[in-house]
């Protein structure tokens, strides 16, 4: 039973394809591979964790892999900041999926928050 609407895990698979859009064009300038996996690696986590998520067998589990997506949407967040402050984008070209990181880190947080008051009432 999926935990998760089907428009928010489109919305997973959307974020990655726009995060590896971010590394293709990072290595593509030659930028350093540490730095492309570290984004690959938390990007592509937070999809993976979500679908986890929405999967989970028990409300804990589920708010675990939530929590997880969080944490991965935070570091995702510092390395798209850290090319912003390089200069390796135009900030035209980085602010949608920084904001869009952003959004998705305030709607799994009201998520875990409503699972985890739940699970206080019970």
């Amino acid at each position: 039973m999926a935990r998760l609407r089907s428009e928010t895990l489109d919305r997973m698979d959307e974020y990655a394809d726009r995060v590896l859009d971010v590394t293709d064009a990072l290595a593509e300038q030659g930028r350093s591979p540490r730095i492309i996996n570290q984004i690959i690696g938390a990007g592509t986590s937070v999809g993976a964790n979500i679908y986890e998520a929405s999967e989970a067998m028990s409300r804990a589990d589920f708010n675990k892999c939530l929590a997880i997506a969080i944490k991965e949407l935070n570091e995702c967040h510092f390395w798209l900041k850290l090319c912003l402050r390089r200069g390796w984008f135009q900030p035209t070209r980085m602010h949608p999926i920084v904001l869009e990181t952003i959004e998705l880190k305030t709607m799994f947080g009201a998520m875990l928050g409503r699972s985890r008051r739940k699970a206080a009432e019970r």
